[in-house]
């Protein structure tokens, strides 16, 4: 126990000196870097995951595991769910010597459990089954080194379609399936979704894309993503949905022109640059604007070991503005913000109880219309 007290504080002390770095990457997830020596990275990266070894899989094979985890007050796990969801973790490999986390690291791999799959993926167990591959995730060395990122992400990536195919050869012929991820996880997920969903036929099995915690712009529906649209209504399926939390009275221009900026970068100064977001308690676009009153529950406290608190209703009022999810957290929620204001490490915990009942009611929906 007293390892474990002397490990988090470690990992505290890391954040906070990170906190300042990090917050440029999340800024600018889209932005060009200098060739990746990409050779480099697979010279130094741990051995490949193999998807049929259940130890591979946080969750999937084995069973839920941290995925099982609930907060009290949650609504009940889903018996014999009709539907599974894909859910890729965040940065958690908080590494100043590696690039990729070594998904057989015990260490890391508790940490990353414990800080996100319980705290995350937990949140879709109301309609599915869970399925998180351990993957050989982009570290923080690898984050703040432009020189090395996109070979990281791209090892990183690498894996996550792998395990993707594994899971789509064992879930079962025709089944539905969500696909969720947040910060790096989102990165991968939207990649994902470009490459390997968006106008083929797996599109009409997705009943929806989280992709929380990055830059995703309006207009890359259309020039990106050419079949799958936003999800503007909180039922509809077959689309793809984001937000970034950041604290009521931050400035958001800094971060709305990053934003900007890696759109332009990519696509020219055309209509579209705006970040995209859904309101996480609405999940309907004509309803930017959602009262404390109408939250069903957030998740107290930082990502950390243990347990999570118990969910506090009526604890978070939040807008869409700018493209980014202005929010107001409710005291003793022991909400810590970035630089900047932004809240991304409570994407998922300030709205953990409706996108449970979001995604129960998108999985609804598709199965409804599917029968």
């Amino acid at each position: 126990m007293r390892e474990r007290g002397r490990a988090a504080r470690l990992r505290a002390r890391s954040a906070a000196r990170s906190a300042a770095g990090l917050m440029a990457v999340l800024l600018c997830w889209s932005c060009p870097v200098r060739a990746a020596p990409q050779d480099d990275i697979a010279a130094l990266a741990p051995p490949a995951p193999d998807y049929a070894v259940a130890g591979n899989w946080a969750a999937g094979p084995a069973g839920p595991g941290p995925a099982a985890a609930l907060p009290e007050g949650a609504a009940p796990v889903a018996q014999a769910p009709g539907v599974d969801v894909f859910y890729v973790h965040p940065t958690t490999f908080r590494s100043q010597t590696a690039w990729n986390q070594d998904p057989a690291d015990v260490a890391a791999s508790t940490w990353t459990d414990e800080s996100a799959v319980a705290r995350q993926a937990s949140a879709f167990g109301a309609c599915c089954r869970i399925w998180a591959p351990r993957y050989r995730a982009a570290s923080y060395k690898a984050l703040m080194d432009p020189a090395h990122r996109d070979a990281a992400f791209a090892l990183a990536y690498s894996d996550v379609e792998r395990a993707f195919d594994w899971f789509l050869a064992h879930v079962g012929d025709g089944r539905p399936f969500i696909i969720a991820g947040h910060s790096q996880g989102a990165k991968h997920i939207a990649d994902l979704l470009e490459r390997r969903i968006d106008g083929t036929p797996l599109q009409q099995r997705m009943v929806a894309a989280y992709i929380v915690g990055i830059n995703l712009s309006e207009g890359e529906f259309g020039l990106r993503y050419r079949h799958v649209p936003v999800c503007d209504r909180p039922a509809q399926t077959g689309c793809a949905l984001q937000w970034n939390a950041v604290e009521a009275g931050a400035n958001l221009a800094p971060i709305v022109a990053a934003y900007e900026k890696a759109f332009v970068d990519r696509y020219g100064d055309v209509p579209g640059k705006r970040p995209l977001c859904i309101n996480p308690v609405t999940f309907d676009r004509s309803r930017p604007a959602a009262l404390s009153a109408q939250a069903r529950g957030a998740v107290p406290g930082e990502p950390g070991f243990g347990a999570m608190k118990p969910l506090r209703t009526g604890a978070v009022a939040v807008r869409c503005e700018q493209g980014l999810a202005v929010t107001y957290p409710a005291p003793g929620l022991d909400v810590r913000p970035m630089a900047g204001g932004s809240l991304h490490y409570y994407d998922f915990a300030l709205f953990y109880a409706d996108i449970r009942a979001n995604a129960a009611l998108r999985a609804s929906a598709w199965l409804k219309a599917h029968r």
